[in-house]
C-alpha cells in the first residue's frame, strides 16, 4: 500500500540542470541533509518517547540516513570534495517549519510526522531525477537506491500517522501539508541543493 501522497507541484528542469552543472556544490549539501534527516528522525523518538509504535521505525531510519550520509562522504573524499565547513540554514525546511507550529499537542505530532513523509517525498523526486539524468553508470546506481529509500521513508511516517490518527484526519492534514510545500518549491530560489 502506498500510504505518501504525490507530490503537487514537481521540481523543475532548471533546477536540475542548475545541480548537474554544479555536483560538487550538490554532493555538499546532500551530505548535510543526510545528517538533518538522521537527526530529525532521532529528535521525534526524544521529543515523543511515549509514542512507541514510532521508536522502531525511527530508529531504522536514523540508522539508514546515517548510513547515506557515509556513502555520499565516501563518494566525496574519493573525489576531493569536502564538507561544508558549516551546515548551511536550509530555506526549504525553515518554510515548511510554521506546518508544525500552533494547535494542540496532538495536531503538533501529526504536521511533524507527516513533515517527514513530504519531505522524503521530495527528496525521492529529486533524487530519481539526478538518478536519470547522469551519466555515470555508477552515481545512477547510487541514486536510483537513495530514491527508493527514500520513498520507503516517506510512506513510513504515513504509515506511523496512521497508528494514531484517522484516515480523514491524516490525508486532510497531509493534503494541506502538501499544497504549502507545492507553493514552497514554486517560490523558492533555485540553488544546486537537495531542496
Amino acid at each position: 500500500m502506498k500510504y505518501a501522497i504525490d507530490l503537487k507541484v514537481p521540481s523543475s528542469k532548471e533546477w536540475l540542470n542548475l545541480v548537474m552543472e554544479n555536483f560538487n556544490a550538490f554532493r555538499q549539501d546532500h551530505a548535510d541533509c543526510e545528517r538533518k534527516a538522521s537527526a530529525m528522525a532521532t529528535s521525534l523518538i526524544a521529543k515523543y518517547p511515549d509514542r512507541e509504535e514510532i521508536i522502531p521505525d525511527m530508529i531504522e531510519t536514523a540508522i539508514e540516513e546515517l548510513e547515506h550520509f557515509q556513502q555520499v562522504f565516501e563518494l566525496m573524499q574519493a573525489r576531493g570534495v569536502p564538507l561544508n565547513k558549516e551546515m548551511k540554514e536550509d530555506l526549504y525546511i525553515k518554510q515548511l517549519m510554521p506546518l508544525t507550529h500552533g494547535g494542540t499537542h496532538e495536531s503538533r505530532f501529526l504536521s511533524r510526522l507527516l513533515m517527514g513523509s513530504i519531505v522524503e517525498c521530495r527528496g525521492c523526486e529529486r533524487f530519481k531525477m539526478v538518478s536519470e539524468a547522469h551519466e555515470d553508470p555508477a552515481l545512477q546506481k547510487f541514486y536510483k537506491t537513495l530514491w527508493t529509500s527514500e520513498a520507503k521513508h516517506g510512506n513510513i511516517f504515513v504509515e506511523l500517522a496512521l497508528k494514531y490518527f484517522d484516515e480523514k484526519t491524516v490525508y486532510q492534514r497531509l493534503h494541506e501539508m502538501m499544497v504549502y510545500e507545492g507553493e514552497v518549491i514554486r517560490t523558492l530560489p533555485l540553488k544546486p541543493a537537495l531542496h
